[in-house]
Parts: C-alpha cells; sequence; structure tokens
C-alpha cells in the first residue's frame, strides 16, 4: 500500500483521460503520463535509491518534470524540488543538507554542477524544459509497469526548504498523510471534479503549484492546461478553455492590465484562486468590477501547505483569508506567553491539523522552537479573527519577504552586502509593490570615509542569488534605527519607505 501514489495516480492506470493540455497543443493522457512515470521509477531503483532516500531536482517545468515527482512517489523516495533561479552556491547547500543520492539537473548547467555534485557524494543526471536529458534517454526503454513500493501516511514523501530571518534554510519534512489529507479537503472545500480545467502558469518546485494544483487535480481526476510560466498572450488564448486558475496576486495584476481581460473571456471560469503573497484590496475590486467574479483567497505555508480559505459559497471578503479549512484547528496567541488572546486582538497565528508536517530535518531544536508538542505550529505570522470566524493576516514576527509568491530571507541578502568593500552593515527589508505585492530594498550604511559603489553591490547580488532575491533599490544612511537592546527596528524602516512604489 502507498497512500499518495494509489490515491492521486495509480486510480488513473489505464486510462485515456485527458491529463496535461500542453503549451504545443498536444495532450498527454493519464494512463501515458503513469507509464512515464513507471520506466523513471525504473531509473530510480536502478541508480541505487531506496525508500526514504533523497533525490534533489532544479529543472525546468515539463511534463517530465512532473513525471519525476510521480515517480519518487512511486518508488517511496523522498522528493526535493528546487527553485531553478538558485544559484550553485544555494544549491550546494541543500544538496549537502538532504544528503540526496541523486540530483537532476538541466544539461546546460551540468558542467558546472558535476563536480560539486559528484564531491558530496551524489550522481548527476540530467532534464531539460524540452524533455531530453540523461534522465529521460535512461528511462526510454523500461517498462511502463513498476511495482509501486509501499509506504505509510506517516513516511516522508517530500522535502521543502524554508527558512526564518537567519541562519541558513530548513527542510520542511511533509509526509504522504500531509499531502494526501491537504489534497482531500481542498478537492471538496473548492469543488473540484473531473469535469474541471485548471489554469496551471505556476512553478512546480513550490507548495502552490506541486501540492495543490497538482494533487488535488489528479485527485479529482480533472486535466490541466500545462503551461511552462506565466504568458500574458498564453494566458488570454487558454482562459476560454479552463474552468478554474490559481495564480499568486502578479498573475491577476497582470491580466487586469490587459484590455483583452474581460467578462467574456472569463465566462466560463467557475473559481479563481489567489495566494503566496497578500492580494490587494484595490485588485479584489478592480477584478470583479471587470469579471464579474470574485477572487477566493487562501492562506498556506510550506511547512502545513493550506490552512485557511474564503468560502466556496458566501462572502469572500477581502483582506482576509476566510476559515480554518475542516480537520485544521487554528488560534491566536501572545508570542510571549502562547496564551490565546481575545477576539479580534492581535496575536501569533498557531495551527494543528493532519497536514502540519513532520518537523525540520536534522533540527530537532528548530523543530521544538516551532512546533509544539501538542502538534500546534507557530506560524511566524501575526493575524486576527474576527466574531465570524475570518482570519486576516497583519504583518509577520519573522521578517521573511514574500515577493510574487517566493519566500525571500533577508539575512542572506545581508550575509552578501555585509561582505562587499566600504559597507559597514546593511538591513534588507520587504516594502509594498503594486505588482508583486512586496519587493525587496536594502538599506545600507557605509564605513567611515567610503562610497560603496551600487553597481558593484548588485553585481555581488547577481553572482550569489537568485534574481527574484536582488535589491530594486539600495538606499544608503548614516546609521540605522535601533533600539534601546541594540536590536535593528526594521519595522521603522518598512514604515519610512511603503511608498518607495506607490503610484
Amino acid at each position: 500500500m502507498n497512500p499518495l501514489y494509489d490515491r492521486l495516480f495509480g486510480k488513473h492506470a489505464g486510462k485515456d483521460t485527458p491529463f496535461l493540455h500542453l503549451a504545443s497543443g498536444e495532450t498527454l493522457i493519464h494512463a501515458a503520463f503513469l507509464a512515464m512515470a513507471a520506466r523513471m521509477a525504473h531509473v530510480l531503483t536502478g541508480a541505487g535509491l531506496r525508500p526514504g532516500d533523497r533525490l534533489a531536482a532544479q529543472v525546468e517545468k515539463s511534463p517530465q518534470a512532473l513525471a519525476l515527482y510521480a515517480a519518487c512517489v512511486q518508488a517511496g523516495v523522498v522528493f526535493l524540488p528546487l527553485n531553478t533561479a538558485y544559484t550553485r552556491d544555494e544549491l550546494s547547500y541543500f544538496i549537502e543538507n538532504s544528503g540526496a543520492k541523486l540530483v537532476i539537473g538541466d544539461p546546460a548547467k551540468a558542467d558546472q554542477l558535476r563536480p560539486m555534485v559528484e564531491g558530496l557524494g551524489a550522481q548527476l543526471m540530467t532534464l531539460a524544459g524540452d524533455g531530453t536529458g540523461s534522465f529521460t534517454e535512461a528511462a526510454n526503454g523500461q517498462p511502463e509497469q513498476f511495482d509501486t513500493v509501499d509506504r505509510s501516511a506517516d513516511d516522508l514523501a517530500a522535502f521543502l526548504y524554508t527558512s526564518g530571518t537567519t541562519g541558513r534554510s530548513k527542510g520542511a519534512m511533509l509526509t504522504q498523510g500531509n499531502l494526501l489529507s491537504n489534497a482531500e479537503v481542498l478537492v471538496d472545500y473548492w469543488r473540484f471534479t473531473s469535469d474541471d480545467v485548471l489554469l496551471h502558469a505556476l512553478p512546480i518546485f513550490h507548495t502552490h503549484g506541486l501540492f495543490v494544483a497538482t494533487n488535488i487535480m489528479l485527485l479529482a481526476g480533472g486535466s490541466m492546461i500545462f503551461l511552462p510560466k506565466f504568458d500574458q498572450d498564453q494566458m488570454i488564448a487558454r482562459l476560454p478553455q479552463a474552468t478554474s486558475m490559481m495564480g499568486v496576486p502578479t498573475f491577476y495584476t497582470r491580466l487586469l492590465d490587459d484590455p483583452r481581460f474581460d467578462k467574456a473571456l472569463t465566462q466560463d471560469m467557475r473559481l479563481f484562486i489567489s495566494g503566496s503573497a497578500p492580494l490587494l484590496a484595490e485588485t479584489h475590486v478592480r477584478f470583479e468590477e471587470r469579471t464579474g467574479h470574485r477572487i477566493l483567497e487562501r492562506y498556506g505555508m510550506t511547512e502545513t501547505n493550506m490552512n485557511t480559505s474564503n468560502p466556496y459559497d458566501g462572502e469572500r471578503r477581502a483582506g482576509t483569508v476566510g476559515f480554518p479549512l475542516p480537520g485544521v484547528e487554528l488560534k491566536i496567541t501572545n508570542p510571549d506567553t502562547g496564551a490565546e488572546v481575545p477576539q479580534g486582538e492581535v496575536g501569533q497565528i498557531e495551527v494543528r491539523g493532519p497536514n502540519v508536517f513532520k518537523g525540520y530535518w536534522q533540527m530537532p531544536e528548530k523543530t521544538a522552537a516551532e512546533l509544539r508538542e501538542d502538534g500546534f505550529f507557530i506560524t511566524g505570522d501575526l493575524g486576527t479573527q474576527d466574531a465570524d470566524g475570518y482570519v486576516t493576516i497583519v504583518g509577520r514576527n519573522k521578517d521573511l519577504i514574500i515577493s510574487g509568491g517566493y519566500n525571500i530571507y533577508p539575512k542572506e541578502i545581508e550575509l552578501v552586502l555585509d561582505d562587499q568593500p566600504g559597507v559597514l552593515e546593511s538591513a534588507v527589508i520587504g516594502v509594498p509593490h503594486p505588482d508583486f505585492g512586496e519587493t525587496v530594498v536594502a538599506v545600507i550604511v557605509p564605513e567611515k570615509g567610503a562610497q560603496p559603489d551600487e553597481d558593484a553591490l548588485m553585481a555581488a547580488c547577481t553572482d550569489s542569488l537568485a534574481r527574484f532575491k536582488h535589491p530594486r533599490r539600495i538606499i544608503t544612511l548614516p546609521e540605522l534605527p535601533r533600539n534601546t537592546m541594540g536590536k535593528v527596528q526594521k519595522n521603522i524602516l518598512r514604515s519610512d519607505y511603503a511608498g518607495l512604489f506607490s503610484a
């Protein structure tokens, strides 16, 4: 028995029903997708991977990349998807920390990656966005049937790396039960059926695109218009063929900027869902005026998948993330005492349920600090819950920045900036941005008598960090604001520069 494979993938064995509608115009049926995954599972076991071993994948979105996820589930291998923008230095940490035995990377980067990967004791195979590479070559000719490995709901299915605002990234351990329980709840709550066609333009190295969108459609038995990335013209062209869409706020703001996006284009749509970053109330209003649809906003995170959602039926309140999902307990607590705060007051959000992760890989102290013995997870987000039960996120007690749906950890950027000539210290903050929800601003303090070169600072960020982490603005100050304990008061900086990107 393998609950995740059986419920998501195995039930489609032999079915000639559509699964992926590709940008090329081709359609991949469920049976062909499962045959592809089975061939890949044979490659994994042939490479010496055993149940519980980790596989790290930094590959472009493609049907083959999605089949790799299915192959890992079928073979009992723990799947570790990695952002395609991560640099070699970032990859090195994830591979070493996870103990990945096999790394799947882009053929164009193979010569650069191989010494590092093999130096860490792992194997390297390749998979390109067009589906070619040494991994698919190895899969060609393999049997189209694979004996699914027995796993339990408590066994690990995936690692997703996240972090707070200090220290290195943490590997959130997600079990089969975590992923399956969340998909089951969301299929019912959002009313997905086999008749649904999901417009999928999200990346699949992220919870939103992989474990929410894909798992839901597999469980419901529907199909996906599977676009490599968000492309305005493709989105406009394919919307009339879809019934539903999941996106980050950036998707919706960009569609609203296109005059072709109107009520006629969206008349056959059933549901628009937004998450991964806050959606401005103004976007809610403009969207409803333009299309007649009201976006459904929800709240989740790497460690838990989805926690809350605005209702399918009933009022979808702009500025809120709705109610706790069925099976999820949520409470608002005092960050210092852990006691629940009175209704309507701001506190830290804690959640408990079958969706909550198992802990952080090889970090028992971090796990103990954020996952209470009674099962409640301290999310690090601050919020309120009103008398009607709607939850509103008001901020974060961590300095995490969410830009365009991607998590950005200020400390990583600060370490790069602080190491540059002429920089005494830095503070990285997130400020409101009309397109990305938030964007990165770096505040630096020069060494006495120095004038750091802004172009050189940006070049250093380019060398060390993925593009989405690069500061959009670098501001120079004589000193950083601090409290009496000497701690930098980032809240003051955020307030001072909140209007930097306003229209």
